[in-house]
C-alpha cells in the first residue's frame, strides 16, 4: 500500500508558478498462506471411543477451499508467535477418559489471533464418565451403553464423535470425530471407524491429514474401528484394520491396545477394546502443525521449523512452538 503526500512551494517572489513534487512513503505487507492444525484427542479405554481430530483452518487460494479464508497479511518487522497443540493422552484406566488435544494458534501485535481447537478425548467404561469429551472434533462414545454419547465438535473445525452402544454380549465405543466427518455410532457388526479426515496441502509442503481415532470393541468378534482419514488408518486405529477384532491382534498379540495417531497430523488416538484381556491402553492423539508459505523468505525464526523452497515460494513447517518474522 502506497501513501503519498503532495506539496506545493513558490519558486520565487512575484512568480505565480508552483513547483510540484512527491514525497512518497511505502508500507508493504507480506501475503502468507497458512494451514493450522490443532492436536488430536486421546482414545478412551475399556470398550471405549476413539479420540477426536484437532480443528483445521486454511487461509489461501488453493483447493480444497473449505474451511478457509483469504491469505494472511503479515507486517514486516513484526514477530508472530506460533503455538503448536499437543496430542491428548489415551486412557489406561476405566476411571479416566482420554484427554483432549490442545490448541494451535498464530498471534502477533496488531493481528487478530487465529486459533484451532484441540480434539476431544474418548470416553471410558465408568458410567459416570460415559460420554466423549467435546473438542475441535468431539471424542468418541464411551463403553458400550445406550446412554453413551460422543463429544460435540466445533462448527467449521470438526465433527461429533460417535455414540457407544450395547447388545447381547457386546460392548462398543463410537469412533472419534474427524475434521471431515462424524465418528461412526456403535452398531453390531459395524466397524467402528473414526470420522473422515481432510487432506489439505500447500503446494511444496507435505500433505496433512486430520482423522478421528477408531473405537474399541469387545464381544462377539465385533470389529474395532479404523482411524478415520482419506487414506485409512491415519487417525490411530484400534488395531487399524477390519481383520483385527476384539482383544486379539493376530500379527502382534498385544491384546487390546489402541493405536497411536501418526505424528503431527492432528489425528485422534484409537480406543481400547477389552476389559481384562491383556493391556488396555488406548492410543494417544497426535500433535498439530502450522505451515506457512510466502514468496518472501523470513528474516528470522525460532523453534526450528522445517524450511523448504518450491519455485518462488518459501515454506516453514512448525511442529513445535516458535516464532517467525518477515
Amino acid at each position: 500500500m502506497a501513501v503519498s503526500r503532495f506539496s506545493n512551494s513558490r519558486i520565487g517572489a512575484g512568480f505565480p508558478k508552483y513547483q510540484t513534487f512527491w514525497d512518497q512513503t511505502t508500507v508493504l505487507t507480506v501475503s502468507v498462506e497458512a494451514l493450522i492444525l490443532a492436536g488430536g484427542g486421546g482414545g478412551g479405554t475399556h470398550q471405549a471411543g476413539g479420540g477426536g481430530a484437532g480443528g483445521l483452518k486454511y487461509y489461501g487460494a488453493e483447493t480444497p477451499k473449505t474451511p478457509n479464508g483469504s491469505a494472511l497479511s503479515l507486517n514486516p518487522g513484526t514477530t508472530y508467535t506460533v503455538t503448536i497443540g499437543g496430542g491428548g493422552s489415551g486412557s489406561n484406566s476405566g476411571s479416566s477418559k482420554g484427554s483432549s488435544g490442545t490448541n494451535s494458534s498464530i498471534s502477533g501485535s496488531g493481528f487478530t489471533t487465529i486459533t484451532c481447537d484441540g480434539g476431544g478425548g474418548g470416553g471410558t467404561s465408568d458410567s459416570s464418565l460415559a460420554n466423549g469429551v467435546n473438542g475441535g472434533s468431539g471424542g468418541g462414545g464411551s463403553r458400550g451403553a445406550t446412554s453413551s454419547t460422543g463429544g460435540t465438535g466445533i462448527s467449521g473445525q470438526g465433527n461429533n464423535g460417535g455414540n457407544g452402544g450395547t447388545g447381547s454380549g457386546w460392548y462398543l465405543g463410537g469412533g472419534g470425530g474427524g475434521a471431515g466427518g462424524a465418528g461412526v455410532n456403535a452398531s453390531q457388526n459395524t466397524r467402528l471407524d473414526g470420522g473422515t479426515g481432510l487432506a489439505y496441502s500447500i503446494t511444496g509442503s507435505s500433505v496433512t491429514f486430520a482423522g478421528g481415532g477408531g473405537g474399541g470393541a469387545n464381544g462377539n468378534s465385533q470389529k474395532a474401528g479404523a482411524g478415520g482419514s482419506l487414506i485409512g488408518g491415519e487417525g490411530g486405529a484400534e488395531y487399524g484394520a477390519e481383520s483385527y477384532t476384539y482383544g486379539v491382534v493376530s500379527t502382534t498379540g498385544t491384546g487390546s491396545v489402541g493405536r497411536n495417531a501418526t505424528a503431527n497430523r492432528g489425528s485422534g488416538g484409537g480406543g481400547s477394546a477389552g476389559l481384562g484381556a491383556g493391556t488396555t491402553q488406548a492410543g494417544n492423539g497426535s500433535g498439530g502443525i502450522v505451515i506457512l508459505r510466502a514468496t518472501q523468505a523470513a528474516v528470522s525464526t525460532t523453534g526450528s521449523p522445517t524450511y523448504t523452497t518450491s519455485g518462488s515460494y518459501h515454506i516453514y513447517q512448525f511442529t513445535g512452538d516458535g516464532s517467525i518474522t518477515y
